[in-house]
């Protein structure tokens, strides 16, 4: 904003801080609650590397740029699954970067229970986790 005073924050910054709004959760976790029902995983790499890489079965894949869209229980292009403020969602990107800077924008929708996964896909595939092709 013209004649503020506040610095810019960097990108590693903006990191901690959106961080330090939600409690992120690890591949088995997320596992275990897509499993158990308790979460909703959003998988919102672009499609390169979908089809690169796999797929997470059970995950909903909304690009970046819907995202809000399509989780804002009351959107009027909402999915299916975006049925309440409560829901447990998890978002996925490939490393875990950007899908911090999505949970938190989830947080402001009113999302509360929004995380993502620490390490993204990758480390869902890196612990063995079901991934389909």
């Amino acid at each position: 904003m013209p004649g503020s005073d506040e610095q810019p924050v960097g990108i590693d910054e903006l990191l901690e801080r959106v961080r330090e709004g939600y409690e992120r959760i690890e591949a088995q976790e997320a596992h275990d609650a897509l499993l158990a029902g308790d979460a909703l995983l959003v998988d919102i790499r672009y499609a390169a590397l979908r089809e690169r890489d796999g797929l997470i079965p059970g995950t909903l894949v909304v690009e970046r740029n819907e995202l809000e869209w399509r989780l804002d229980p009351r959107g009027s292009h909402r999915a299916p699954e975006a049925t309440s403020h409560d829901l447990r969602v998890v978002v996925i990107c490939n490393e875990g970067y950007a899908s911090s800077l999505a949970a938190a924008s989830l947080h402001q929708l009113g999302l509360r229970r929004a995380t993502d996964l620490v390490g993204g896909f990758q480390a869902w595939k890196a612990a063995g986790l079901p991934v389909t092709s």
